[in-house]
């Protein structure tokens, strides 16, 4: 094959996706429900070997590492003691003229924003908010909106920190200076920007009430932090130790976009590693190269992976270190994974919110403190996202026939092995192709039979789904081959001798397209340590 590797683009990703059962649009039948999405039977089994691959590296090859699965409903005075309730939100802002409504840091440049912000800085007196008000509404001749803000002096206090977090008026002045134009009806209309708290809301017992509200956990890290207590008190772990989880989490995002990589239901893998505070660098660094072995061990292109260091405004307050891996998917450089050294801010708050003790006892230094956190990051769909972009590929060997492929690592490959039988309306190929199908499923599990149409369109449909080896049952298969080899010489001169042949399969390479003849012990041994 002669692979075109430039070639990945969302859509096609969506369609190969949607042909061949590995993603849906949720309640697609009914017209689908933005933000949601169903997996099919190839990508949940792809999702689920993601799934185990992290936990067996992280939380079964480990000591120090102890698997929970918390509620997905808690007790809503912990969402108010971590800040979500107070601040898990987004900067949102509508369209005055199609009522449509966006992240505001999704509609607006960053850069450009800072330049912005830092030119309205330079003025050293205040703007009042009559004047914001005034630039705001008068803004299509920009020498007058320079003359208001000389009249006025500067920007008035809390209406730039307002605007350094992108809410109030600030980011519709720059949309409207800058004649940015709503996607949906290429009007320049703007309303201000606020904050959208991002959890999703419900009510637990028989009557709505204020005092029967809670959450849909917007993170699986805030079960880890409040079973703390209960996880030193059963299993007596010594530092460092950890914590893993992988489970559902909600966000009523205000544009998801971006196929499975920004939704409202995802599925996240996070670790809570508790050190002692002296520590936390090197546990930091630990953790780092742990998620770079864990990149490479699915299969992901390294050199669309990028660390991003945080720094300044946008490095969390509780926060000495963080930082993101970032993936080049099709539709821009964007967070994959996130590494943050967390303090000791989660269980102090927890401490003070629930009135119990969180210390941990030192028993060899007799001390007692607050452990300090490292917490490692995945999201399940944005993992499954960057493999699937990373394996797309196109064999370019026919030009009129250009065929896609996925180029998966064996160990996320969702059927490991198909078993053909050349032609499937001859009975002595078929009952063999099934035997031997029948025996390697039960060896490698993930082992599919199929008959229909050509042997050149089966190739071509496991080859689009990631199949990484094709086994063909041919007359040879049945009848014996003719040796290939010194060893299959000897062999066959052993059979012949007991009037029996040696039983050989073509097994094809999903990558090459080679094919190769062996026996039915070389076939076990060859795709054993193929998959390991």
């Amino acid at each position: 094959m002669e692979p075109n590797k430039e070639v990945v683009t969302m859509e096609k990703i969506v369609s190969l996706c949607k042909r061949r059962g590995f993603i849906f649009s949720g309640s697609e039948i009914y017209g689908g429900l933005a933000g949601t999405f169903d997996y099919g039977p190839l990508g949940v089994t792809l999702k689920k070997n993601i799934e185990n691959i992290w936990w067996k590296m992280f939380v079964d090859d480990r000591d120090d590492m102890y698997g929970i699965d918390a509620a997905i409903l808690m007790n809503p005075k912990a969402w108010v003691a971590s800040g979500h309730v107070g601040g898990f939100s987004d900067p949102m802002i509508d369209c005055l003229e199609c009522k449509s409504r966006f992240r505001t840091d999704n509609i607006i440049d960053p850069d450009e924003y800072k330049k912005f912000l830092l030119e309205k800085k330079s003025y050293e007196s205040v703007l009042s908010r009559e004047g914001a008000q005034k630039l705001m509404d008068d803004n299509k001749n920009v020498q007058e909106n320079v003359e208001i803000l000389n009249t006025h002096g500067g920007i008035f206090s809390d209406v730039l920190e307002e605007g350094e977090k992108m809410i109030g008026i600030l980011p519709r002045v720059y949309l409207n200076v800058n004649e940015v134009k709503c996607e949906k009806c290429k009007k320049v209309s703007w309303g201000d920007s606020r904050q959208f708290n991002m959890m999703f809301s419900t009510n637990v017992g028989p009557i709505a009430s204020d005092d029967s509200v809670t959450y849909l956990r917007p993170e699986t890290a805030g079960g880890m932090f409040v079973n703390f207590k209960n996880v030193v008190d059963t299993m007596h772990p010594k530092l460092p130790f950890g914590m893993g989880q992988i489970g559902k989490a909600f966000r009523n995002e205000i544009a998801p976009r971006d196929f499975i990589f920004r939704v409202r239901e995802l599925e996240q893998m996070e670790i809570e590693y508790f050190v002692h505070p002296s520590t936390w660098e090197s546990n930091f660094e630990h953790w780092r190269v742990e998620m770079h072995r864990f990149i490479q061990t699915i299969g992901l292109e390294s050199g669309k992976v990028h660390e991003l260091e945080v720094t300044g405004d946008d490095l969390a307050h509780y926060s000495k270190r963080t930082i993101d891996f970032e993936f080049d998917y099709p539709f821009g450089r964007k967070e994959l994974y996130g590494l943050a050294y967390r303090g000791d801010f989660d269980l102090s708050a927890h401490q003070e919110g629930s009135k119990q003790k969180l210390e941990y006892f030192d028993e060899e230094k007799k001390e007692k403190f607050l452990p300090h956190v490292i917490e490692p990051s995945f999201g399940v769909g944005r993992t499954m996202l960057a493999v699937l972009c990373s394996a797309y590929k196109e064999d370019t060997t026919d030009p009129e026939d250009i065929r896609p492929y996925l180029a998966l690592a064996p160990c996320v490959a969702p059927i490991k092995l198909a078993v053909f039988p050349l032609l499937k309306n001859k009975e002595l190929l078929t009952d063999k192709a099934k035997s031997l199908h029948k025996a390697l499923k039960q060896q490698f599990g993930a082992v599919v039979y199929d008959e229909t149409g050509s042997i050149g369109k089966r190739y071509r449909k496991q080859d689009e789904i990631g199949t990484p080896y094709c086994v063909t049952v041919d007359f040879e298969s049945v009848e014996g081959n003719k040796p290939s080899s010194f060893y299959r010489n000897v062999v066959n001169f052993i059979l012949k001798r007991n009037k029996s042949k040696l039983t050989t399969y073509t097994l094809r390479d999903r990558d090459t397209g080679k094919q190769e003849r062996l026996t039915e012990e070389e076939l076990f041994y060859k795709i054993k340590n193929a998959l390991q």
